[in-house]
C-alpha cells in the first residue's frame, strides 16, 4: 500500500503548479503584449496586465495585416497554414496506412527491402533532400501552389513504421474470420483494420498536424506569392524587419492566433490521443 504523506502531496502540488506557471508565463506575456500599443512595450516596466487595444490590434491583424507581411491578413495566412497542415496530415496517414497494409498482409518480391528503404528515409530529413525536392517541384510547375506546399511532405516513414508494428499485433484469427466471411482485401482493410486503428490515427493526426502547421523552411523556399504565406512565415517576417524595430504587440498577437488551431486539435482529440499512446489490448 502506498503511504499517504501530506507533506509529499503538498510538495508534489507545489512542484506541479510551479511547472505550470513556468510554462504558461511566456504565453501570458504574449497575450498581454498583444493588447497594448507598441509604445507600451518599448519602455520599462513591461505591462503585466491587459491593455485597452486588444480589439483594435486583433482586428488589424485578421483583416488588414501589417506592412512587414505585405499587408496580408493573418486570417489568410492561417487559412493557408490550415490547408497545408490538413493536407500533409491526411496525406501522410493515408499513404502510411496503405504502405503498412501492403507490407504486412501481402506477399510480393522484395517486400522487406522496400520496407527498409522506407525506414532508412528516417535519417534523411527535409533539410537534407530539400534541393532535389525543390528541383522536382519546379520542373513539375508546382511552385507557388498549395499542391507544391503539400505533396512533397506527405510521405512519412515514421507513420508507416508505427502502423506496420500495429498491424503485426492484430490477431491472425481476424484475418481467418474475414476470409471465411469472403471479405476481400479492401473490405478487411476498411471494416476491420481502420476501426482498430482509430486511436493510432488520432495520435498521429495530432503530431502530424502540428508538424505541418509549424513548417517554415519548405514554404519559405517555394513560395513568393504573398497570398500563399503561412502563419509561421508571417511571424518570421514581423520579427525580421531589417533596421526597423519589430512591432512586438502585433507579433505577439499573431503568435497567439497561431496557437489556436493546434490547441483546438489537441483538445478535440485528447482522449483518443492518450488512448492511442497507452492502449495495448486490441
Amino acid at each position: 500500500m502506498v503511504e499517504n504523506r501530506p507533506v509529499l502531496k503538498i510538495l508534489t502540488h507545489v512542484v506541479l503548479i510551479a511547472g505550470i506557471v513556468f510554462l504558461c508565463f511566456p504565453v501570458w506575456m504574449a497575450l498581454v503584449a498583444s493588447t497594448h500599443p507598441g509604445e507600451a512595450l518599448a519602455r520599462s516596466p513591461i505591462p503585466m496586465w491587459f491593455g485597452d487595444q486588444g480589439v483594435e490590434n486583433y482586428t488589424q491583424l485578421l483583416t488588414g495585416g501589417v506592412p512587414a507581411t505585405g499587408g496580408v491578413p493573418v486570417a489568410l495566412m492561417m487559412w493557408n497554414s490550415l490547408i497545408m497542415a490538413v493536407g500533409i496530415t491526411v496525406g501522410k496517414i493515408a499513404i502510411s496506412l496503405m504502405s503498412a497494409y501492403a507490407i504486412v498482409y501481402f506477399r510480393f518480391p522484395f517486400r522487406m527491402v522496400f520496407f527498409w528503404l522506407i525506414f532508412i528515409t528516417l535519417m534523411l530529413p527535409v533539410e537534407v533532400r530539400i534541393l532535389p525536392t525543390y528541383d522536382v517541384v519546379a520542373q513539375l510547375g508546382m511552385l507557388n501552389s498549395q499542391t507544391g506546399l503539400i505533396l512533397p511532405l506527405i510521405a512519412s516513414a515514421t507513420a508507416t513504421f508505427l502502423f506496420r508494428q500495429f498491424f503485426l499485433t492484430v490477431p491472425d484469427e481476424l484475418v481467418e474470420a474475414a476470409r471465411i466471411d469472403r471479405a476481400g482485401p479492401l473490405r478487411f482493410f476498411w471494416d476491420i483494420l481502420l476501426p482498430l486503428s482509430k486511436t493510432n490515427i488520432a495520435a498521429l493526426f495530432i503530431i502530424l498536424f502540428i508538424y505541418g502547421w509549424n513548417q517554415y523552411l519548405w514554404p519559405f523556399l517555394i513560395t513568393t506569392d504573398q497570398d500563399l504565406y503561412t502563419i509561421v512565415m508571417g511571424i518570421q517576417r514581423m520579427v525580421n524587419v531589417g533596421e526597423g524595430l519589430p512591432i512586438w504587440h502585433l507579433t505577439m498577437g499573431t503568435a497567439i492566433l497561431a496557437m489556436i488551431p493546434p490547441v483546438i486539435v489537441v483538445i478535440a482529440m485528447q482522449r483518443l490521443f492518450v488512448k492511442g499512446l497507452v492502449e495495448s489490448e486490441k
